[in-house]
């Protein structure tokens, strides 16, 4: 079906997406079934998707494979131009990208305009990685024979997106593929499958190949992620999501030795020393915690203030939470919209509830701000202990409690202890410190006396049980690639 009203009337030019449900690169729908999706601040419909399963999902990969080999003989200068082609569409209809995914994921229509510049970013970068695909030659142990290294693309890639970001994970995870010579077959989530619907339809203007790309729509994927795993078309396997899900994939690729590129939960710490500006401290936690209302993977989850600065800290942020404005993300001025769904809800409930039994203090917030929808008062919890929830699970909302704690030392260690290793925060003016707090902390990407770092530049990926690969820099890129040795005798 096209876009309801209650989406298009948020479109400039909504003649530009057409049905999201006749694209080329999207599966042929071999049934009847439906699902729908639906604005999480309002409640309104705003498109019945076809609901597709095994059959679709096989389909799709044989499409990908027979157009792989095409797509992958083609030089890397014409994959970057058209990469290049799309990244400049998406660039030209940010504003609609935007409101598309503001009205299916809630957050702050700002807030997703940045997300889809961040998405273009990423297809401008591999559209020029692509021309950046090096070999390597070796000196041989003998005069008569060569050894040389080419790389070459795995393949079909089957990839399995989020709800939180759809539209800069979508960009991030294919554009190297598709830069390395790969085909995709690609399932957003059910929350969140518009905006990557979307971008399909500018990819499909931007000149792919028929099959390169293909797109599955479906409400539960569990069946679709199976058949991606087991698949033997399938080479390698991209997700971003939950660590539970992530185990699950990798046991079912596990027969075929699948490669596996896997971005999973976090349990990121936010650490002030007592010779921090906390005035950027401050800054730094709230862009770390509240962008995308706490729901994010690398969302600082607990917030360790050293005892001489914890008392000011907690008055100066708790202050400038209770600030932050809650609401429909096309309102104006709205700092953070809703959480995702009632589950979400039910979980930073819990969370509270646990922190008060065991005596935690609520410094701001702690509330519904409607008795029956997902928008929830960002709160501040203060007397938090490592026996809570809170300082144990991820929240993935907008929930900061803070821990206070005496030594370099014993903050590392309490923020080191956690099965998670993706992102971790911390601020200190004290060079020694940064270097030795820097290299002790077991995560992936650590934020020094800042709050935000991803960027397409740099590789983005965790250690322990946050992930396998990297995504981004030209890190990503290899995840794509297989390395090939050649040995050339009798010269």
């Amino acid at each position: 079906m096209t876009l309801t009203p209650a989406l298009t009337r948020h479109l400039s030019n909504p003649d530009l997406f057409g049905d999201l449900t006749s694209m080329r690169s999207l599966a042929k729908p071999l049934g009847k079934e439906t699902f729908q999706v639906f604005n999480p601040s309002t409640g309104e419909l705003l498109a019945e998707l076809p609901d597709m399963g095994v059959a679709e999902t096989k389909e799709a990969i044989d499409k990908a494979y027979v157009a792989q080999a095409e797509w992958a003989a083609m030089t890397a200068r014409a994959r970057s131009d058209v990469l290049w082609r799309w990244h400049q569409l998406i660039v030209d209809h940010t504003d609609d990208l935007g409101a598309i995914l503001t009205a299916e994921m809630g957050k702050p229509l700002a807030e997703a305009k940045s997300e889809v510049s961040h998405a273009a970013a990423y297809l401008q970068w591999y559209a020029e990685e692509a021309n950046r695909i090096y070999g390597e030659t070796i000196s041989a142990p003998s005069t008569d024979r060569r050894m040389l290294v080419i790389k070459q693309p795995i393949g079909v890639v089957g990839t399995i997106t989020p709800w939180n970001f759809p539209a800069s994970m979508v960009a991030r995870k294919i554009s190297p593929a598709l830069a390395a010579g790969c085909a995709i077959v690609l399932k957003p989530a059910e929350q969140t499958p518009l905006v990557a619907g979307a971008m399909f339809a500018l990819a499909e203007k931007a000149g792919f190949p028929d099959g390169v790309l293909n797109l599955i729509y479906s409400a539960e994927g569990d069946a679709v992620g199976h058949e991606l795993c087991t698949n033997a078309k399938v080479r390698k396997i991209s997700f971003t999501g939950s660590t539970e899900v992530g185990r699950l994939l990798m046991r079912q690729c596990a027969d075929q030795i699948k490669k596996v590129s896997l971005e999973l939960g976090g349990n990121a710490p936010f650490i002030v020393f007592d010779d921090a500006d906390i005035d950027a401290a401050v800054d730094g936690a709230i862009q770390a915690k509240f962008r995308n209302g706490g729901q994010t993977c690398v969302s600082a989850n607990r917030l360790y203030v050293q005892a001489g600065v914890h008392d000011e800290f907690a008055e100066r942020f708790a202050a400038r939470v209770a600030t932050l404005s809650v609401g429909d993300g096309f309102a104006p001025d709205v700092a953070i919209g809703p959480l995702i769904d009632t589950r979400a809800r039910a979980k930073i409930e819990a969370h509270i509830a646990d922190a008060l039994e065991k005596g935690g203090t609520i410094r701001c917030g702690g509330k519904r701000i409607t008795s029956d929808g997902t928008f929830f008062q960002p709160t501040v919890l203060t007397d938090i202990s490592s026996a809570m929830r809170v300082a144990q699970e991820e929240t993935f909302g907008p929930l900061a409690p803070i821990i206070r704690f005496e030594d370099a030392d014993q903050v590392v260690r309490e923020a080191n202890d956690t099965i998670y290793g993706l992102a971790a925060y911390f601020y200190a003016s004290n060079l020694k410190r940064v270097w030795r707090v820097a290299e002790a902390l077991e995560y992936g990407m650590v934020g020094i006396n800042t709050g935000r770092m991803s960027s397409e530049a740099a590789p983005f990926g965790g250690m322990k049980q946050s992930g396998i690969g990297r995504e981004g820099s030209r890190h990503g890129l290899e995840d794509y690639l297989e390395m090939k040795y050649l040995c050339m005798g009798g010269i």
